[in-house]
């Protein structure tokens, strides 16, 4: 009898997690195209507008850990599909808020917030998904093309908010994205199982290879019996130090993420036209970068292991995006500088497969509160940059910003040079102890 052909579903549902990645970027980036009309009609100063994105990355810094104790908990399915309704219920919510109330800054600053603790499910139930379903030599291609939904995601946001402005308004733009969210939540829900093993179209041969490549439990790595991964978690040095390398790079991303678009249309005088177009070149670099980055980052594991494949590939990424953003700050040609600059956001996504792929990797079972811990501390420098990007722009100028941004890429490319990614792993579930 000649044996059923191989199945890829781990890849579509891999390409779904891309365009939940995408939508969650559409929900955010929405706020910074948007801003000058939302601002204008709400009487809000940049500082104040400010705000609304370090409520945003505070709910999702501090839901990063229940996140990803939920998906280790729950699975990946459920869990997400909850997570990417409540966004949208909360980006439409944004839009609805009146100009009457006493305090509409206060009720917008509560809804980016619920918002952010939203879309912190996003990224730990996704890695929860990777550590279930994909090989460990596959996990840098893996998350590189879930990550490039990030770029893609910011990169659509200009175009479909300004044309949706400008025949509808600013508060429409936030009802299509929302829309979008639950449309893209349902889906998933209805094509995901948490395990390729409750999956009707996963062939043997795929789940042999998935199954040949997991690392989840595996019996030399893990802590007999233990059940909770937070004591290994918290006394981790290598886990710490990832998970600081990444507060660099959440504070370097939230610049183009929250400030980008008005930097180039405020500071370096372009039009709105001009301003949509150069601010979608560090998301479409995003795009790029982050496949790219993953299947370098994999192909170098295979070839020299994780040292070099996932820790120098991100050590590397990252000091290189600190230089561009030093000499794109620079440069007095607005256009060239948004190319230079857009090249640091393309170098920092090289390494944005390596983060995830090691917490994986280093969380076995427990991957999605391991994973959830990393992020953290990409969104408290997500959320510290929001607010204080434009202080250290008023007080010292723009240049002394993106140099500070360049000076945190310096340690966060340091941080990897320490980082041990073939270290014990933490502890898997009792359940799965032998």
């Amino acid at each position: 009898m000649k044996e059923k052909p191989a199945s890829r579903v781990r890849w579509l549902l891999i390409a779904w997690l891309f365009v939940l990645s995408a939508v969650a970027f559409l929900d955010r980036v929405n706020l910074s195209i948007a801003g000058g009309s939302l601002s204008a009609e709400y009487h809000l100063s940049n500082v104040q507008f400010g705000l609304l994105s370090t409520a945003l990355l505070i709910g999702y810094t501090l839901f990063q850990t229940p996140a990803g104790w939920l998906a280790d908990r729950f699975g990946p399915r459920r869990v997400l599909t909850g997570g990417v309704l409540w966004w949208g219920v909360f980006t439409a919510l944004t839009a609805a808020v009146p100009l009457s109330i006493g305090a509409p800054l206060a009720a917008l600053v509560s809804v980016r917030f619920l918002l952010g603790a939203g879309e912190a499910i996003m990224y730990p139930a996704s890695n929860q998904f990777v550590s279930r379903w994909i090989p460990t030599q596959e996990r840098g291609a893996a998350n590189g093309l879930i990550f490039a939904g990030v770029g893609a995601g910011s990169g659509l946001s200009p175009f479909l908010v300004i044309y949706t402005m400008a025949h509808h308004g600013w508060r429409f733009s936030f009802w299509v994205c929302a829309l979008i969210g639950c449309g893209a939540g349902v889906v998933w829900y209805l094509a995901a199982r948490d395990t390729p093993e409750e999956h009707l179209h996963v062939s043997q041969v795929e789940l042999t290879k998935i199954q040949s490549g997991l690392t989840l439990g595996s019996p030399t790595d893990r802590v007999v019996g233990a059940s909770s991964p937070w004591p290994r978690i918290l006394t981790s040095r290598d886990i710490w130090l990832v998970t600081a390398s990444y507060f660099c790079y959440g504070y370097v991303a939230w610049i183009f993420f929250a400030w980008f678009y008005r930097y180039l249309s405020e500071v370096r005088g372009l039009n709105l036209k001009v301003s949509a177009f150069y601010g979608t070149l560090p998301f479409l670099a995003m795009a790029i970068s982050c496949p790219l980055g993953g299947l370098v980052s994999d192909m170098l594991t295979r070839a020299a292991g994780r040292r070099v494949g996932r820790c120098g590939v991100a050590s590397f990424a990252i000091a290189l995006a600190g230089v561009f953003l030093a000499f794109g700050s620079r440069v007095d040609n607005a256009r060239l500088a948004s190319v230079v600059l857009a090249g640091g956001a393309g170098a920092l996504y090289l390494s944005q497969s390596s983060f995830w792929s090691v917490s994986a990797d280093m969380g076995g079972s427990f991957s999605g509160s391991v994973s959830g811990f990393m992020n953290m501390g990409a969104q408290a420098g997500g959320a510290l940059t929001a607010s204080l990007t434009p202080w250290i722009a008023a007080h010292y100028g723009w240049t002394a910003s993106f140099l500070v941004a360049a000076s945190l890429c310096a340690v966060g490319a340091f941080a990897w040079l320490l980082v041990d990614p073939d270290g014990r792993q933490v502890a898997a579930p009792a359940s799965t102890a032998t």
